[in-house]
């Protein structure tokens, strides 16, 4: 039986790109063929669910029924499991994931666990960071700089950056770069994963007329997102092998 992959996105700051990070991972790992089901907790609307409405559930995680659907669901067959933990939602649910004993079967090896921490541009991330990573042994944690938005991140002085970044063992940096507003705001419109906008189709793979211009922004950009997903062996952890070239099969 396969190990079961468990990866949280979030923050515990909101507007930082949580979902759109969350949707970048859905595509990477359907293009490389990795089985992969998804959580939105950004309960009852949802948001994730709304661009990948087919592989994702729409839950509550502090309710300890919702929790039973994620955790006691871990051997399914699907490789993967994506939470897209809504804003605040970090450290609770971190802390959750400590009481039912998660955590120990991550640090056991039972779980493959891992948490993509998405940075805010204020100096308050670096006590997200110091208070998540104390959730951190046995598991693999990435420190995301999304700079989607064109968001300027606070520039730490060296000793600061040491006590906050080499200390934690296993901490990877990734980034993610900037996009063209256009590009963004129409995938938004369209509501469709991010690479049927590429390959211009619609929700359904049906053909669809979005701009020349603007997927191949969106192609530029998210291959290079991808890349730093190379670069890190993202596929790894699902026993995978990556095939993404160009942000595109």
């Amino acid at each position: 039986m396969t190990k079961p992959v468990v990866i949280v996105v979030g923050a515990d700051k909101g507007g930082v790109g949580k979902t759109t990070v969350s949707r970048t991972l859905l595509d990477y790992f359907n293009t490389n063929n990795v089985q992969t089901r998804a959580f939105d907790t950004e309960s009852p609307r949802g948001t994730l669910k709304r661009f990948h409405p087919e592989m994702t559930e729409i839950v509550d995680m502090t309710a300890t029924a919702d929790q039973m659907k994620i955790f006691d669901t871990l051997n399914s067959g699907l490789s993967v499991t994506v939470i897209d933990a809504r804003a605040g939602l970090l450290s609770p649910a971190l802390a959750s994931l400590r009481d039912i004993g998660f955590l120990d079967a991550a640090r056991s090896g039972q779980i493959t666990f891992a948490v993509f921490h998405i940075l805010g541009s204020s100096i308050a991330s670096r006590d997200e960071i110091a208070e998540t990573a104390s959730f951190m042994t046995g598991a693999t944690y990435f420190l995301v700089k999304n700079f989607m938005n064109d968001t300027q991140f606070f520039q730490w002085d060296e000793s600061t950056y040491n006590s906050y970044f080499h200390r934690i063992k296993n901490a990877t940096e990734l980034t993610i770069p900037k996009l063209n507003e256009m590009a963004y705001e129409q995938v938004e419109v369209a509501s469709v994963p991010f690479v049927n906008f590429v390959a211009n189709k619609g929700r359904h793979a049906d053909a669809a007329n979005h701009s020349f211009v603007l997927r191949g922004y969106f192609r530029h950009w998210l291959a290079n997102v991808w890349r730093e997903y190379d670069r890190i062996n993202l596929t790894d952890l699902a026993g995978a092998k990556s095939v993404t070239r160009g942000g595109e099969k």
